[in-house]
């Protein structure tokens, strides 16, 4: 039984939007399928991790008239269509509890399961907020701050982001509780203030699927569940139940002692010295003078580097120590062509912020060296 005729290129776009969140390896074998449902001359393809649902659908154009669904491992399709020369014409069809794609003389025969049996996620309930953002504006928050999201951390909900709805705002923080980084935008129409928290996974495989285009992103905020719409798919999170810090007492307010650096020279300086720093400690020496920066690495081999930069900067000298990854993380992630940071003394955080831009805020705690 034919299920669909269709170019190889046309379900290979639609495969790997959603095949981003498929577990490798998974206690229910269903998981790593992904569910393709035809319906007329539409296509849906769903994968889940129950955390996560990525929807999304394309349009066909053969003349299978016949709705019908399965799951089909997601990988494997895959990995085949990819095999296939470009532009080649691919079918799949249903034979017993078994697929079988045809693409030229091609034949693949893959095992099914039950179609009945995949686990969408459940409807959300009350609908609690519902807002509009370009893509690039979503992405570009996204991108500000997800780096500083924490990784496996036993406080469960610094292992995401913070979103947050204000008035005509909408902000992101993220923090593992060494760094925090802050961003917000402005948004068309003002909301009464929301937060959430979004898992690291649906934001990192929001900000891969997002464009840098000016279409709209259609977010919708419900008790246990984000979904945000754009272009033909839909991303379904579940949110992360906890208290997130309050970051408005983290970002320091009064710091005397500022100075502005070229960001591309100031990344280079320390990727040298990155070289030479202690590789399980990564601490990297600030020591800054009159119109001077000193920027220091050493290991425990006894080996140094040093960097020097001319700054305009006529304060008390100051000596502080960070991590250095944590600074080229903030470096890479912006764009400007200066940054300026600005300081308390040696045992306060460095709050780094952009020239003529007051949307962005990124804070550093200090490290003993």
């Amino acid at each position: 039984m034919k299920l669909l005729q269709i170019d190889r290129d046309a379900l290979l776009a639609p495969l790997q939007a959603v095949t981003g969140i498929v577990e490798k390896r998974h206690t229910l074998p269903i998981l790593s399928n992904v569910l393709i449902e035809r319906q007329n001359k539409a296509l849906n393809l769903v994968a889940t991790d129950l955390e996560i649902q990525i929807t999304t659908s394309c349009d066909v154009t053969d003349s299978v008239s016949e709705n019908q669904k399965l799951t089909v491992s997601a990988r494997k399709l895959q990995d085949i269509l990819r095999s296939l020369p470009t532009g080649a014409e691919a079918s799949l069809d249903l034979q017993a509890n078994k697929v079988q794609l045809k693409a030229g003389k091609s034949r693949f025969n893959l095992q099914t399961m039950p179609a009945d049996d995949f686990p969408k996620m459940a409807e959300a309930g009350e609908l609690l907020a519902k807002f509009s953002v370009s893509q690039k504006l979503l992405q570009d928050l996204l991108s500000l701050v997800q780096f500083a999201m924490a990784q496996q951390d036993i406080r469960y909900y610094l292992n995401g982001l913070l979103l947050v709805l204000d008035g005509n705002k909408i902000k992101v923080v993220a923090t593992d509780g060494h760094r925090l980084s802050y961003a917000d935008g402005t948004l068309a129409q003002s909301h009464d203030k929301r937060e959430v928290i979004l898992p690291r996974k649906a934001v990192l495989e929001l900000s891969r699927q997002l464009t840098s285009e000016d279409a709209e992103v259609s977010v919708e905020i419900y008790a246990s569940q984000v979904r945000f719409r754009y272009g033909s798919s839909e991303l379904v999170t579940k949110i992360i139940d906890g208290k997130f810090p309050d970051y408005t007492r983290v970002i320091p307010v009064n710091y005397d002692k500022t100075i502005t650096l070229d960001r591309q020279a100031l990344q280079q300086s320390l990727q040298r010295a990155a070289i030479l720093s202690n590789e399980k400690f990564r601490g990297v020496r600030w020591l800054l003078t009159d119109n001077s920066l000193r920027i220091s690495c050493t290991n425990t081999e006894q080996e140094e580097a040093q960097e020097e930069m001319e700054v305009a900067y006529a304060g008390a000298a100051l000596d502080v120590g960070f991590n250095i990854t944590y600074l080229l993380d903030v470096l890479t992630h912006v764009s400007t062509e200066n940054i300026q940071c600005s300081f308390g003394d040696a045992n306060s955080s460095m709050l780094i912020t952009l020239p003529e831009r007051d949307d962005f805020r990124y804070v550093v705690m200090p490290m003993r060296i």
